[in-house]
């Protein structure tokens, strides 16, 4: 294990060529918040906004020491791992070749090209990761380039870890406790290798995304294995299979110090983070501050780091955000309403409302051989409990009145 923080701290050095250490910022808000001391340690505020472009770098840097005449890479990625791949490669002056999902927002191919210039040839193909990578690894095998995995290597892994070393040298000490989120494992197996190898007694808390807790399905059986995505929405953690070098490292973790975040409550996270510190996090950057609540109790007093691990966010997904996270604080809700068709009914119907209620969508269709027509309604309110009260009214009136805000196959067809 001491090898492994000592090729930890040669790699952190070796950083310094690329870019200075990310930040280690105390956060009075949530040290305030939470009767801790909390330290956000910035890998939004990287050169591409992400931790991944550690990891490349160390692998390209060990690949391009071993074999000097190495120039072609490939990497297959629709987000942070291209951009980190992109700005490596033209570092190094090698050629990249990034594969990426026909799918992938225009954003992002841009994005990547800004960072890699003329090093980088970006090919979209296959509708889904899987088809991508695959056409991405078929094409290093044809022509002799090395493929640079997202997570599952181990000068990956040993390129991730340099978050811990800065963490520590910045803090002064290890703190006691570390919150950071997990997705492939590459900056959990890293952070946790570095920490063991220097005896660090720090407490450590992984965060999932519901959507894709692939960690915690490993964990269940001592073994990675390869889950549905129900929620894409953190596209920087919700990972169908942990990397089997990555699980190596995490199997020994207790299935309590293992957390799940829903997507919504992360909305929220994301706004609060947004709107009170001025701090910009993608879904995946959020999930280390988003669980703090559910670990009040153990951090009460005590130092606490979170490791913001992206900051690319399209703000085109700003309205997706505002709905997920008013959603979970139940001040956003969608219902079918069956509404007699007389004169006069959707009058009765709106006088029911209350002060803070506010109608955001209404598509209603008549149908003349029926007594009743159905009603899709949206309505914001500036109080959660409103929507009980407005329940109870409309139930007293007799109109039929639906919940679907919470039905994922009638709220994905209707809204």
């Amino acid at each position: 294990m001491k090898d492994f923080a000592t090729a930890a701290k040669t790699t952190t050095s070796a950083l310094r060529d690329l870019f200075p250490a990310t930040p280690l910022l105390k956060n009075a808000y949530l040290s305030e918040r939470f009767g801790a001391d909390i330290w956000l340690k910035r890998e939004d505020l990287s050169p591409v906004r992400s931790y991944k472009l550690r990891g490349a770098f160390n692998a390209m840097r060990k690949v391009r020491t071993e074999k000097p005449d190495q120039m072609d890479f490939v990497c297959a990625s629709a987000g942070n791992h291209a951009q980190g791949m992109a700005f490596v490669c033209a570092h190094f002056g090698v050629r990249g070749r990034i594969y990426m999902p026909v799918t992938t927002p225009e954003q992002k191919v841009l994005k990547t090209r800004t960072f890699g210039g003329d090093a980088v040839e970006i090919v979209l193909e296959g509708d889904f990761f899987d088809e991508t990578q695959s056409a991405a690894k078929a094409y290093c095998d044809e022509v002799g380039a090395h493929f640079l995995s997202p997570f599952d290597d181990p000068d990956v892994i040993e390129g991730q870890a340099s978050v811990a070393v800065e963490m520590i040298d910045q803090l002064g000490r290890a703190p006691d406790h570390l919150v950071l989120p997990v997705g492939g494992g590459g900056l959990s197996s890293g952070m946790l290798s570095y920490l063991r190898a220097v005896g660090a007694e720090t407490h450590t808390t992984l965060v999932e995304p519901a959507g894709g807790p692939s960690l915690t399905a490993a964990l269940k059986i001592g073994a990675p294995q390869t889950i549905e995505i129900t929620d894409t929405f953190v596209d920087g953690a919700a990972v169908a299979r942990i990397g089997d070098r990555n699980f190596e490292v995490l199997r020994s973790v207790s299935p309590r110090d293992v957390l799940i975040a829903p997507e919504n409550r992360i909305c929220v996270t994301i706004q609060e983070m947004l709107n009170l510190e001025g701090v910009v996090l993608e879904p995946a950057g959020a999930l280390s501050i988003n669980v703090l609540e559910d670990l009040r109790d153990q951090i009460a007093g005590k130092t606490v780091v979170c490791v913001t691990s992206g900051g690319n966010f399209d703000f085109e997904r700003l309205p997706e955000v505002k709905e997920r996270a008013q959603k979970w604080q139940g001040l956003k809700k969608y219902f079918i309403l069956r509404l007699p068709q007389r004169p006069g009914a959707l009058r009765d119907f709106l006088d029911m409302l209350g002060d803070d209620d506010n109608i955001t969508r209404f598509e209603y269709l008549k149908k003349n051989s029926r007594n009743f027509g159905s009603v899709l309604i949206g309505i914001e309110s500036q109080r959660a409990g409103s929507f009980p009260e407005l329940e109870e009214r409309v139930a007293s009136r007799g109109f039929g009145f639906r919940d679907i805000t919470d039905d994922q196959i009638l709220a994905d067809f209707l809204i």
